[in-house]
């Protein structure tokens, strides 16, 4: 069973939006850490926005006041809300889940790509000028 299946992704003129989702299994419940990445051709994956098991957030720099990580607990699902979509924002997106158990040493809203145990397939988004 696949762990998480994004989808949402496409393509708009920069100014626009899109929310994507990422339906997770049943056994990714509300106690993991989520955490929205993206990847652009040639460059390595970052850290998009993490949501914690308390609803704490955290954002890249340059998608603050802009995106929104949510998670619907009665779907088991999250979402990413991107608004005032930018050219620099295109990328494949990915959805990631770490359990608590999973190196529980770092923090959800530091963690990085080796950090997350479980990731989707990838929705793509572009935006053009």
């Amino acid at each position: 069973q696949v762990p998480l299946v994004e989808s949402g992704g496409g393509s708009v003129q920069s100014g626009g939006s899109l929310r994507l989702s990422c339906s997770a299994s049943g056994y990714i419940d509300k106690n993991y850490c989520m955490g929205w990445f993206r990847q652009a051709p040639g460059k390595e994956r970052e850290a998009v926005a993490r949501l914690d098991r308390f609803g704490g957030t955290n954002y890249l720099d340059s998608v603050k006041g802009r995106f929104t990580i949510q998670r619907d607990g009665a779907k088991n699902t999250l979402y990413l809300q991107m608004n005032s979509l930018k050219p620099e924002d295109t990328a494949m997106y990915y959805c990631a889940a770490a359990p608590p158990n999973y190196r529980p040493t770092v923090g959800c809203l530091g963690r990085l790509q080796p950090d997350f145990a479980y990731w989707g397939q990838g929705t793509q988004v572009t935006v053009s000028s």
